[in-house]
């Protein structure tokens, strides 16, 4: 201040605003810092995404592959009979096929010694096709059929290279080097190959002397009605829980209870519901065990929870004007939130319910203890029978698969993952196309 009592004109700074001192340079490093971690923190996730991918890629791929012998087979009338009379028919309708195997391999004139021991080494379960194949199309005994058989499952494991030749034991009762010398022979001769295992995609579970024949087209069936079951319950159920409790109920201790259970029930560990289905659906309400009707049912209480945060969330989110205006002019409190707020909220109840759904897809400690990991052996006969059959899941097929000693069960555990993984990216894109197809902004 002047003696005056006048402001004085301070000196103005020298120094430039892009000047740096001791204490900008430290907070510019500690930025770069931060960044750099961000982006090795982005990097590190996505080369472990990668190597996931990658590793269930290439483990699970082979479960679509699968190796065959194409041949010629007449099975006469008297044969069929035979067959049809002896206890153990497959046993007969194979040593049948076998020894006209070891004939037409004869005729080739191939320099290795073949016998029927050989020939069962090489294939899989032939007497079971043979015998469901005549059973089925009697007009054809006696006529030239081809079948086209699967090969023994470390047959089929050394041509995906997953068995070497240095692996088999001279001691083998499986396999033998000499008969992957047959077998060289018989692919360079045209008859074996390698096809697309279409088996697989819509075959059935297999017992563990037939992992070759296993296929996951029932548990396929039985994912689908089990998800049928949860999306006809939990969305209705969710939304009106959730359109009640956003829009209607009264704020007091008793809603407030109300919502932080519900918020308490997302995070249970979903053991405990299956634990509860257990108790509850199977040994006091007697429904059928291992039943995809049961799965549904266990799995939307699990889902229920999470159907309701995100719908509430969705609400919650439609601005009050819109409520507003809808009162102003005349609307009831119901008909503004059926005609005006549950249309804006649409998008966000569909892909909360669709990450629901797709959550509860891939669960499967629920589904272990209600019994859907038992052998399933066929197709339901009908509708009804799909819901109170037994039958199995995707996921649980897969940790049945994954439990077996066999090689070619841990391989097509993978090509499960592969088709659940595939199922859930489909659920998840649904919801991203959903959202954006019916997003308003505000």
């Amino acid at each position: 201040m002047t003696n005056n009592g006048m402001p004085q004109d301070l000196p103005i700074p020298a120094r430039s605003l892009k000047s740096t001192n001791a204490h900008s340079r430290r907070r510019l490093r500690a930025e770069k810092c931060f960044r750099a971690l961000g982006v090795s923190a982005m990097v590190t996730a996505l080369l472990f995404l990668l190597l996931l991918v990658m590793s269930i890629v290439s483990n699970g791929l082979p479960a679509f592959k699968r190796t065959i012998m194409s041949v010629d087979f007449v099975l006469s009338q008297e044969q069929f009979e035979e067959a049809e009379a002896a206890l153990l028919k497959t046993g007969v309708y194979s040593d049948f096929f076998t020894q006209s195997l070891v004939e037409t391999i004869q005729a080739l004139d191939i320099p290795i010694e073949v016998d029927q021991g050989t020939i069962n080494r090489l294939l899989g379960k032939v007497g079971s096709i043979l015998r469901e194949h005549y059973r089925s199309n009697t007009d054809q005994l006696g006529q030239a059929v081809t079948f086209e058989i699967p090969m023994a499952s470390r047959v089929d494991r050394y041509y995906k290279g997953t068995l070497s030749r240095e692996g088999i034991s001279s001691n083998n009762r499986f396999i033998r080097a000499s008969d992957l010398d047959l077998a060289d022979t018989l692919r360079e001769a045209g008859l074996i190959r390698q096809t697309f295992n279409w088996q697989f995609l819509t075959g059935v579970d297999s017992s563990v002397d037939n992992p070759g024949g296993a296929g996951i087209g029932a548990s396929v069936l039985g994912s689908f009605f089990m998800m049928l079951v949860v999306l006809v319950l939990s969305l209705p159920i969710g939304v009106a829980a959730s359109i009640y409790l956003e829009e209607f109920a009264a704020k007091n201790w008793l809603t407030d209870f109300i919502e932080v259970n519900i918020s308490n029930l997302a995070a249970v560990p979903s053991i405990v519901f299956g634990i509860l289905g257990l108790a509850v659906f199977i040994q006091f309400m007697h429904l059928p065990q291992s039943a995809p009707l049961v799965g549904g049912l266990v799995l939307t209480l699990m889902t229920l929870p999470t159907i309701i945060i995100s719908t509430r969330a969705s609400l919650k989110a439609v601005p009050p004007s819109i409520r507003d205006a809808a009162l102003a002019v005349g609307a009831s409190k119901m008909q503004a939130v059926f005609h005006h707020v549950l249309p804006l909220a649409m998008p966000g109840i569909l892909t909360g319910t669709i990450i629901g759904l797709a959550q509860a897809l891939g669960e499967t400690a629920p589904l272990l203890l209600i019994g859907m990991v038992g052998f399933v052996a066929r197709y339901p006969d009908t509708i009804l029978a799909g819901f109170e059959g037994p039958n199995s899941a995707i996921p649980a097929q897969i940790f049945n698969w994954a439990s077996r000693s066999d090689a070619i069960f841990a391989e097509k555990a993978w090509g499960g993952i592969i088709i659940l993984l595939l199922f859930l990216m489909s659920m998840n894109i649904v919801a991203v196309l959903l959202r954006r197809r019916f997003e308003r902004r505000w």
